[in-house]
């Protein structure tokens, strides 16, 4: 039996036998649970989506909920999960496939990879979970995995690393319980084959790997070449007249598009701006936070203010502290939220 094979069919049984069977979107064909499952995974931790999910669910059950939303809305229920961009896609392609596609999903991974939002791995999952195509997936943790079993040397951004992952990822496809393999991909990536510390004891198919028998766990597959990350500070005013905070709806694209953040800008600039008057001024520990590609220091302020009024200033809402930090808001606001709401009371 072929290394490729022997590869395929034990992660196959493996799968069956202690994969994972009982996540909320699994046991079902339905293309719309599926999509919404594999869109919120994205470089998101499963314990994490689950509540994310299940909530997105009970809001909008259905493609045709979905796309009749607002775009607040849906940000709304995404606030806090990340990569945001991922939401205004999601919303996007519900739209397209209602007005388009009459409500329903295409059936080939082609097809869905055109639809927005739907990247070439992503249309091949939901393709072969609703419709049981035979596609290849390559997502993080499968790379990571294949790396280590068949020894890829190399960054796997890179093109050349890419192409090789993909060919190979193609070759191992079964004939057969295609729905058990890519799942079997998937459970191995994200529990045993794990970054930091993976169980290769565990692994079904580890008395074969490469990674192990040399001992380059920790080496595979080879980490992105890192420039110095950029550093950036902002001011955000958080005004508050002692029961609300001033809230501003940030644009569809861009950083935190369509959430609410507090204004941004030096406080005196903000305050006029908006034809506040100011009682009181506190400064705020500056708070970090990580993106992808930069690092920002966020620097707040809170502003007591007296007669608030912000008649004529589109994007502004009062929302009551009490429930300001669980409305839509980005994860290090809610902190900074948090903190106020914590001394007001």
């Amino acid at each position: 039996m072929a290394p490729e094979t022997s590869f395929t069919a034990r992660l196959i049984a493996w799968q069956k036998r202690a994969g994972r069977h009982d996540l909320p979107w699994q046991n079902t064909r339905d293309p719309y649970r599926i999509w919404l499952s594999e869109i919120m995974l994205q470089q998101t931790q499963v314990a994490t989506v689950i509540p994310y999910y299940q909530r997105f669910l009970d809001s909008f059950p259905d493609v045709g909920a979905l796309a009749a939303a607002t775009p607040e809305a849906v940000i709304e229920h995404w606030a806090g999960l990340g990569y945001y961009a991922r939401a205004r896609n999601l919303h996007r392609c519900a739209q397209h496939i209602v007005a388009e596609l009459g409500g329903n999903f295409p059936d080939t991974p082609e097809a869905l990879a055109e639809l927005p939002g739907i990247g070439r791995s992503t249309a091949a999952a939901i393709a072969a979970f609703a419709f049981g195509r035979r596609a290849a997936i390559l997502d993080g943790n499968v790379k990571r995995v294949l790396c280590r079993h068949f020894g890829i040397e190399g960054f796997p951004g890179a093109a050349a690393v890419d192409r090789e992952l993909w060919a190979l990822a193609g070759e191992l496809l079964p004939e057969a319980d295609i729905e058990a393999y890519t799942q079997g991909l998937m459970d191995l990536g994200a529990t045993l084959c794990t970054r930091g510390r993976p169980d290769c004891a565990a692994c079904p198919v580890g008395d074969a790997c490469i990674a192990r028998r040399d001992g380059r766990q920790g080496e595979l597959p080879a980490a992105r070449p890192r420039p110095a990350v950029p550093e950036r500070r902002s001011t955000f005013v958080l005004i508050s007249d002692g029961q609300r905070l001033l809230l501003e709806r940030r644009p569809p694209a861009g950083l935190w598009g369509g959430l609410l953040v507090p204004p941004e800008g030096p406080p005196d600039e903000v305050l006029a701006r908006l034809g506040l008057a100011e009682l009181e001024r506190t400064g705020m520990a500056t708070l970090p936070h990580a993106f992808t590609h930069f690092r920002l220091h966020i620097e707040p302020v809170l502003c007591r203010v007296a007669a608030p009024s912000t008649a004529g200033q589109p994007g502004m809402e009062w929302v009551e502290l009490e429930r300001a930090a669980a409305a839509g808001v980005p994860t290090p606001i809610r902190k900074l939220i948090r903190r106020v709401a914590s001394a007001a009371g």
